[in-house]
């Protein structure tokens, strides 16, 4: 339960961060952005694994959750007091947060506008890959001719034993080794193995 309120709390505290360049200007500094996202993932750890922390591991979280809450306030803080004092006036005036919310807005309908353009291409992609493709053969295997004057291939000669290997190795050593090579295994079947 404390995680995910600390993790709540880090997102809103990430996301304030993140979006302080286009409010307060003024308050901001180059690497916000950095510190912004880490600590939107923070948050997005604590609320996915709250679960888990429990006992020592939570009292870790906590204590860290407090020092970067004490390190957060020192440095906007010192923020503050850096700004001289018609700047400060200038924050808390209400022309300045309507100008910030305005651009605000203009700058999340623009990233709203290139989102939707994105999904638009990545879909009319997807549609695009999806649509059957007219198949054509590259490459034909041409088909062994089995006319009249044509040889049908050889069946595949069945070896039972060593012996008929042994018959087959003979039989291919000699000049003659066509037709009766298909019939040697059978025939040593007969005599036993023996060739004469």
């Amino acid at each position: 339960m404390l995680a995910t309120l600390g993790g709540d709390l880090a997102l809103v505290v990430g996301l304030a961060v993140l979006l302080l360049p286009v409010v307060a200007a003024e308050l901001s500094r180059p690497r916000d952005s950095a510190w912004g996202a880490v600590v939107l993932l923070l948050g997005l750890v604590l609320v996915t694994s709250s679960e888990r922390l429990t006992g020592a591991p939570m009292l870790g979280v906590l204590c860290g959750g407090l020092l970067i809450g004490r390190l957060g306030l020192e440095v906007g803080q010192s923020r503050w007091r850096a700004l001289t004092p018609e700047e400060q006036q200038r924050l808390w005036s209400r022309e300045r947060w309507q100008a910030s919310l305005g651009e605000l807005g203009a700058s999340l309908g623009r990233l709203l506008e290139l989102a939707a353009g994105s999904v638009a291409g990545v879909l009319g992609w997807l549609r695009q890959r999806r649509q059957p493709r007219p198949t054509t053969k590259r490459w034909v295997r041409q088909e062994p001719a089995t006319g009249d004057g044509a040889e049908a291939p050889a069946p595949p000669v069945v070896v039972a034993s060593l012996d008929d290997v042994e018959v087959l190795l003979e039989t291919a050593q000699t000049p003659e080794s066509g037709a009766s090579s298909c019939e040697a295994p059978s025939s040593t079947a007969d005599d036993g193995g023996e060739t004469g």
